[in-house]
C-alpha cells in the first residue's frame, strides 16, 4: 500500500535520550508506548537502544541488544501492523532485529560504522535509512561548519546512497535523511527546511527528524516537553517541500496535520515502496 506520508514513531529504550530519556526503560511499558503510537496514526515503530543526542557517550552492544530485543519481540507478539524500525549502526543489533521481524534499519551513520549493516540489509532485501551527520554524537555540535549546508549534505547522501547500491542494496529501499540537529546550527537547520526539495529531487523518500530538537526551542523558548505545536510546523512545512516520512514523539497531532496538509498540498514526490506501511 502506498500513499503520500507515513509517521515514524519513536520508541527509545535508553536512559538519556534529549526527550524522553528514561521513560520506556521497562519492556513491557516500552511496548505498550509503541501500540500507543501505532493507535495515533504510526505506521513505522522505531526502536532505539543507544542515545544519539549532542554529547552521547557509545553504548555497548550487549546492553544495546538487552535493551532493544524485548521491545522488538514484544510489538511483534503483540501483533503490531506497524513496520518494525531498528535505530542502530551495529551490525549485530541489525541483524537480531531483523531476525526479529524488523524490515527497516536507521543508521545514523550512514552505514559509515560498521560496514556489516550494508551486508545484512542487501542479504535481507530489507529497508535502510541513511542519515547525514557531521562527526559523531559527542562532537557533532562542536562547532559545525559547512560551505553551503544543502549542497555539502545533498552531495553527502548521493555518495552514501552510491556506496549502498555498490553493496547490493536496490535504490528503492533507501531513505533519506538530512540530520536535522546532527552537527547542525540553528541556521543550518532552517536552511535545510526551506530547501528540502532539493533533496527530495533525488528521487527517495526524504526522512524528517525534527521532533522537540533544540532549534525549535531556540526559535519558541520553550522546553523540550513544550514543542508539540512548533514540531507540527516545521513538519507540515518539511511535507510541502517533499519530505515523506515523519520520525516525531507526538505522533498523533503530526498524523492530524500531514492528513491535512496531503489533503491541500499536491505534490509528485517519490512514492513509499510498498514494503514500508503507511497509512
Amino acid at each position: 500500500m502506498t500513499t503520500e506520508f507515513a509517521v515514524m514513531g519513536i520508541v527509545n529504550v535508553t536512559p538519556d535520550s534529549f526527550s524522553d530519556g528514561g521513560q520506556w526503560l521497562d519492556p513491557g511499558r516500552a511496548v505498550q508506548h509503541g501500540l500507543e503510537l501505532e493507535s495515533e496514526g504510526a505506521t513505522i515503530l522505531d526502536v532505539g537502544g543507544e542515545s544519539t543526542r549532542p554529547g552521547a557517550e557509545p553504548v555497548s552492544l550487549s546492553e544495546e541488544l538487552r535493551r532493544v530485543m524485548p521491545v522488538i519481540e514484544g510489538l511483534i507478539a503483540a501483533g503490531t501492523r506497524a513496520q518494525i524500525s531498528i535505530d542502530s549502526s551495529k551490525a549485530p543489533v541489525a541483524e537480531a532485529a531483523l531476525g526479529a521481524g524488523a524490515t527497516l534499519v536507521n543508521d545514523v551513520t550512514a552505514l559509515r560504522a560498521d560496514p556489516g549493516v550494508a551486508e545484512l540489509v542487501a542479504a535481507h532485501e530489507t529497508e535502510v535509512c541513511l542519515m547525514h551527520m557531521l562527526g559523531e554524537p559527542r562532537t557533532m555540535q562542536d562547532d559545525p561548519h559547512y560551505d553551503d549546508v544543502v549542497s555539502d549534505v545533498k552531495a553527502f547522501l548521493e555518495a552514501r546512497m552510491a556506496f549502498a547500491v555498490g553493496e547490493g542494496i536496490a535504490e528503492e529501499r533507501i531513505l533519506l535523511d538530512p540530520g536535522i540537529g546532527f552537527g547542525k546550527t540553528l541556521q543550518h537547520n532552517l536552511e535545510l527546511v526551506r530547501r528540502l526539495d532539493e533533496l527530495a529531487a533525488l528521487g527517495r523518500p526524504v526522512v524528517m527528524g525534527a521532533s522537540r530538537k533544540s532549534f525549535l526551542g531556540q526559535i519558541t523558548g520553550r522546553d523540550v516537553d513544550d514543542r508539540v505545536a512548533a514540531t507540527v510546523a516545521v513538519n507540515v512545512l518539511a511535507f510541502e517541500r517533499g519530505a515523506r516520512v515523519f520520525r516525531v514523539h507526538d505522533v498523533g497531532p503530526t498524523h492530524d496535520a500531514l492528513r491535512v496538509a496531503a489533503a491541500t498540498v499536491r505534490r509528485p514526490w517519490p512514492r513509499m515502496t510498498q514494503t514500508i506501511s503507511t497509512r
